[in-house]
């Protein structure tokens, strides 16, 4: 007879905002209260990364895929940083990460798959052509994004980069999320007049 797996945990309101925000916050807190060094922030990014990805196993005995995403990134990056005293690695994760999401949603749309429906299809009620349009503007998004923090970093002192990457990626990530609202919002109602015709 063999032992019945752990059952998963209902995640605490507060959980979410801790993994998704712990590392790059220590990051900037690191950067900014302890001498601006960002070899010396990366430990505070890998720290708490790995304190966030912990407490989500911990608590809920999970950890959802985005964050696992974003701290296990910072983890690798931040580490390849600190064992070759360079910080390209660390500047050059949210570009890594930008472009593999944005290659995931391209290649999962063009194997007729969608991964952003896959993700959030019981939080939102969308057609299929609804859910195509917001895929790929996600997809040119992160594409952005990835094209952006390559022009900061290289071109801005480290200050502007940090703070470009917290709380300026989540700035314009809230941003970008406001002005698909519109155009979420009608295809809703698209759906949900085909909902009761069928």
């Amino acid at each position: 007879m063999t032992d019945a797996a752990p059952a998963v945990r209902e995640s605490p309101p507060w959980l979410k905002a801790v993994v998704d925000y712990l590392g790059p916050v220590a990051f900037l807190v690191g950067f900014f209260v302890m001498g601006r060094n960002l070899l010396f922030a990366t430990w505070w990014l890998v720290g708490g990364s790995a304190v966030a990805l912990l407490l989500s196993l911990i608590v809920v005995r999970r950890v959802p895929p985005m964050p696992l995403v974003w701290g296990g990134s910072a983890l690798i990056f931040g580490t390849l940083s600190l064992i070759f005293h360079d910080t390209t690695f660390v500047k050059m994760k949210t570009t890594f990460v930008d472009l593999t999401l944005a290659a995931a949603l391209f290649i999962g749309m063009r194997l007729g798959k969608n991964p952003l429906k896959i993700m959030m299809g019981e939080a939102l009620k969308l057609t299929e052509a609804g859910w195509r349009t917001l895929t790929l503007r996600y997809a040119a998004f992160f594409l952005a994004m990835a094209v952006l923090n390559e022009i900061i970093w290289r071109t801005q002192p480290d200050a502007t980069w940090v703070l470009f990457r917290m709380p300026g990626l989540l700035i314009l990530a809230a941003l970008f999320a406001m002005t698909q609202l519109p155009m979420m919002m009608k295809d809703m109602k698209a759906a949900e007049a085909v909902a009761k015709l069928t």
